[in-house]
């Protein structure tokens, strides 16, 4: 390991008995790595590695329509959702409108904590929700402690944007019909 886990940044609350409330319990430990385990982001990370991301990170509950995130707030962690579905809504002068629904192993806000940007859509609870708060300098140290990793995060991240401009051109495609549809109905 590049670090050791002594020179990660752990919660406050830890102690030698463990994680006080919401956090990870040790014992805990390595069901959620199993379940990191299938993050793509941290899918090239060995056990001990998901253990100390585990242990680094908060467990938190969220009620339907509960907000995980606003959009334009400072990025100050990653979300992975654990149980549940959250709505990825985007803000403009005249409301919302979705972008998304994302379900379990899913990790609304780490191009934030990559970017160090601020936030650019809000992430609201669809039922009810369980995730993992990941804090940047985990996050960051895991990601990119190994070239290996890092071209792995690199990867994952050009995937991402590839989807989302994907999704984004099929948009524009539906828009462009939609506008024409509209002047065909208006000269007859």
């Amino acid at each position: 390991m590049p670090y050791s886990v002594a020179s990660v940044a752990l919660p406050r609350a830890v102690g030698r008995q463990g994680v006080h409330a919401g956090r990870i319990r040790v014992d805990d430990c390595t069901q959620e790595a199993e379940m990191l385990r299938n993050v793509p982001l941290f899918s090239g990370l060995s056990m001990s590695e998901l253990k100390l991301l585990a242990f680094a990170s908060r467990q938190l509950t969220f009620a339907p329509g509960e907000v995980l995130m606003h959009q334009g707030d400072r990025a100050d962690c990653a979300f992975v959702i654990l149980d549940g579905e959250v709505e990825v809504l985007a803000e403009t002068p005249r409301g919302q409108f979705l972008i998304a629904v994302l379900g379990r192993n899913a990790m609304p806000g780490e191009i934030g904590v990559l970017t160090d940007a601020p936030r650019t859509a809000t992430v609201r609870a669809k039922g009810a929700v369980k995730a993992l708060r990941v804090a940047p300098d985990v996050f960051l140290r895991l990601a990119s402690g190994r070239p290996d990793r890092a071209l792995h995060v690199m990867r994952q991240l050009a995937a991402h944007i590839a989807n989302d401009l994907h999704a984004l051109s099929a948009l524009n495609e539906e828009l462009a019909t939609a506008r024409a549809d509209a002047r065909a109905a208006r000269q007859a």
